[in-house]
């Protein structure tokens, strides 16, 4: 066994790049944080299914071969190799050319703010005080992930149930969130991630994180959809989201759950506008039959950097649907008036999702 740590000054969290040309059989690679703290490991095995589903999705040899390990919320994490007593070292080939890390101001390290609690604007609505949504928000999740730049990045998922209730931890996001295999598979999720009681800004102590990446099923900017199947199975407690594929008419009071900046989970409650169609980030007015994306204006709550992929639910009686995701908009807490653009969800559902949510239906 070998160890080799990485510390960023500053840093609230650290995520390796380990660039991987070969393992002997049997060999793990482990990564921790502080000591006497959890620790996550891969075995040589899953590194080269990751590998390859990363080359199949069409990454390069580079890409598709780097894996990237979570972070442990601190300025360390530590990269342990270890190979079976009859393996021989020289087969030990792997490097580690590029850090993703969170950097803040020394003096910020030991504040709650280190964790982006508080960074979103006041006028968000805190999930925890709205317990009409406690399932939609048990099926949120934050996400990190980290781009082919190296940076690291924070979008919001949601969890969806198929028609067979089966389990399978289908997760949709944004296209401009992930778009590629080679991304997908530095996916970690933070689940519960609100606050511990209603308008504090403590973390519940409940949230989870699961990391291990995901396989990008479909991708399309025509909706801005991204929708993935996590390689790990969500934590219990989870909920599994409902989805509705007939369409919302304007007017149709929609609610969304998402995590603003990467703060706490947040609710937000408006209405359909009008339809849209988006190209290179810009939305023209449509129609029913030609828009791919609805334009909500909020009543309550408003979207931020951070909230990009979340879902919009819509209620019937008393459950709540997924109708579409988040591409973004003009909405803040400085601009009341602003809109957001999410993703018609029956657009990719009859265009591609089908396929995996309802198999049975055919295509």
């Amino acid at each position: 066994a070998a160890a080799l740590r990485f510390t960023a000054d500053g840093a609230y969290g650290v995520r390796l790049g380990v660039l991987v040309q070969s393992l002997p059989e049997g060999a793990v690679l482990r990564f921790y944080g502080e000591q006497g703290a959890g620790a996550m490991e891969v075995r040589a095995s899953e590194l080269q299914d990751i590998a390859a589903r990363n080359a199949r999705g069409g990454a390069d040899d580079t890409s598709a071969r780097t894996y990237w390990s979570p972070d442990f919320s601190g300025p360390q994490t530590t990269l342990e190799v270890e190979i079976p007593a009859a393996a021989s070292p020289a087969a030990v080939r792997l490097s580690v050319p590029r850090l993703s890390h969170f950097t803040l101001a020394p003096a910020q390290a030991e504040q709650a703010f280190a964790q982006k609690v508080g960074e979103s604007g006041s006028c968000n609505v805190d999930a925890t005080c709205r317990p009409e949504f406690n399932d939609q928000s048990r099926s949120v999740a934050r996400m990190i992930f980290v781009r082919d730049d190296g940076k690291s990045y924070l979008c919001t998922g949601t969890l969806l149930n198929d028609a067979a209730s089966s389990g399978t931890p289908y997760f949709l996001s944004a296209n401009h969130c992930i778009s590629t295999q080679a991304v997908a598979s530095t996916l970690t999720t933070d689940w519960f991630y609100r606050s511990s009681s209603c308008g504090t800004a403590t973390v519940n102590p409940a949230a989870v994180r699961v990391t291990g990446g995901a396989a990008l099923l479909y991708a399309s900017a025509t909706t801005d959809t991204a929708f993935m199947q996590l390689n790990s199975q969500a934590p219990a407690g989870i909920v599994y989201a409902g989805s509705y594929f007939g369409g919302v008419g304007v007017g149709t009071a929609l609610a969304g759950v998402h995590h603003p900046q990467g703060d706490l989970q947040k609710v937000s409650l408006g209405s359909v506008q009008r339809y849209s169609t988006c190209v290179d980030n810009s939305c023209r007015s449509s129609n029913a039959d030609d828009g791919t994306f609805l334009t909500l204006g909020w009543q309550e709550g408003t979207t931020e950097g951070g909230s990009s992929g979340s879902a919009a639910f819509v209620t019937f009686g008393e459950r709540r649907y997924v109708v579409g995701q988040l591409l973004g908009g003009t909405a803040s807490c400085a601009a009341r008036d602003g809109v957001d653009y999410y993703g018609r969800f029956d657009t990719s559902y009859r265009t591609a999702l089908r396929r995996w949510l309802n198999p049975a239906a055919g295509l």
